[in-house]
């Protein structure tokens, strides 16, 4: 299933995409497309629903972003060989862990604002996990049942916040709109190998990012293993999952987002984003 959420900010209601690419109205089955509605067993109820007879919705509809009342935005840095050599570092032993403010997530078609005085805001399409039911102590082997889906996300950095004078990174990627999610929440059983979905980013129309998920240092059943070892991951967390090269830091020289650039992304069977960056 492509499940959304649809209507203006703070107004979403859930729907879904169905075969002949409608939108359907999903309010009268559920209130929204969050973390008690992920469990496997509710997925199931919502897959059984004769879609023919649900509301459809006008296209041009905004999107929201497709997980609702996330309790943790989590990101994995340096997930990408290739990335953390375009960025100087070194491929790290274990996960680079860090939180993006759940404040700044957006949806897949809202601007991406600068933050007042940025000087080097830069773009990371990444493939961020929903998480389906608690995981605590997770086994490795049975990692992947607690994943309800995948969607795309954009992890923004303001990279002078994140990586010039003191603190840790969470300070630039949280900024307002920094988190674009969406269009859909793809359940996994739609993706029938997430380890090896192609993934593109464009800021004005030229590709930045070309990669695959294959590349990742650190595949998603292990960040979820890992990652449950240190915190309970609730339903409707979200986990991005590391970048592909090509990100503006690494440009020789760095090139940056400025208002009026468009950035659009996509990945693999999880649809697409296009945003117009604004000044604030």
């Amino acid at each position: 299933m492509k499940l959304v959420r649809f209507g203006s900010e703070g107004n979403e209601k859930p729907g879904l995409i169905d075969e002949q690419g409608n939108l359907c109205d999903l309010s009268s089955y559920l209130d929204d497309i969050s973390g008690p509605n992920l469990s496997g067993d509710k997925l199931l109820e919502i897959s059984k629903i004769d879609t023919i007879n649900l509301p459809k919705i006008d296209k041009s509809t905004r999107l929201g972003p497709c997980v609702n009342n996330v309790g943790k935005f989590i990101c994995i840095g340096l997930n990408y060989a290739d990335h953390a050599k375009e960025a100087g570092m070194e491929v790290p032993p274990e996960p680079v862990i860090f939180m993006k403010a759940t404040s700044a997530i957006c949806g897949p078609a809202d601007p991406i604002l600068l933050p007042r005085g940025s000087l080097k805001t830069d773009w990371e399409v990444e493939l961020a996990v929903v998480i389906g039911k608690k995981a605590k102590y997770v086994n490795l082997d049975e990692a992947m049942s607690y994943v309800a889906g995948y969607a795309a996300s954009n992890d923004i950095s303001e990279r002078t916040y994140q990586l010039e004078g003191t603190g840790h990174w969470t300070k630039g990627k949280s900024c307002d709109s920094f988190g674009p999610l969406g269009p859909w929440l793809v359940t996994k059983d739609e993706i029938q190998d997430p380890q090896n979905l192609s993934m593109w980013l464009s800021v004005n129309g030229k590709k930045m990012q070309d990669g695959s998920t294959k590349t990742m240092v650190y595949g998603i059943a292990f960040l979820v293993h890992y990652i449950s070892q240190f915190m309970s991951l609730m339903p409707g967390d979200i986990i991005s999952t590391g970048t592909p090269p090509g990100v503006g830091l690494g440009m020789t020289p760095p090139v940056y987002l400025k208002s009026g650039d468009v950035v659009t992304l996509g990945i693999e069977g999880l649809g697409e984003h296009r945003q117009l960056v604004v000044a604030e």
